[in-house]
């Protein structure tokens, strides 16, 4: 399932920026967060696509969005200019950020060289 992140949740499940420097991902398994807008279409195209990957992979990968309208300051922290934007959080090592709706086997593709 595809859970939705506030400021507060993010802090408390991915990472608290505000009381840390240095990257360290709070999670047990990687994840990716999609940053969007209900206004966007690219982003509309994507759900879908989420959704089944949220399915396919229960318990190994945790998806999650963040809706930019609502939480500014998170979308700031990462500079977020276009939607959608996803972060590929691994457990080991910085995460990466991929701009722009990308098809379910570029998700494979990315899925597979940084969550070995």
């Amino acid at each position: 399932m595809v859970e939705n992140l506030t400021i507060e949740t993010f802090k408390e499940k991915i990472f608290d920026f505000e009381n840390e420097s240095d990257w360290k991902y709070k999670g047990g398994r990687p994840a990716i967060i999609d940053f969007y807008a209900d206004w966007c279409g690219p982003c509309k195209m994507l759900a879908p696509i989420l959704d089944e990957l949220a399915s396919e992979y229960n318990g190994k990968v945790d998806i999650y969005k963040v809706d930019v309208d609502k939480e500014r300051e998170l979308t700031q922290e990462f500079g977020v200019m276009s939607m959608p934007s996803l972060l590929f959080i691994p457990l080991k090592g910085k995460p990466q950020m991929v701009r722009g709706a990308i098809p379910k086997g570029e998700f494979e593709k990315i899925m597979g060289k940084l969550f070995k």
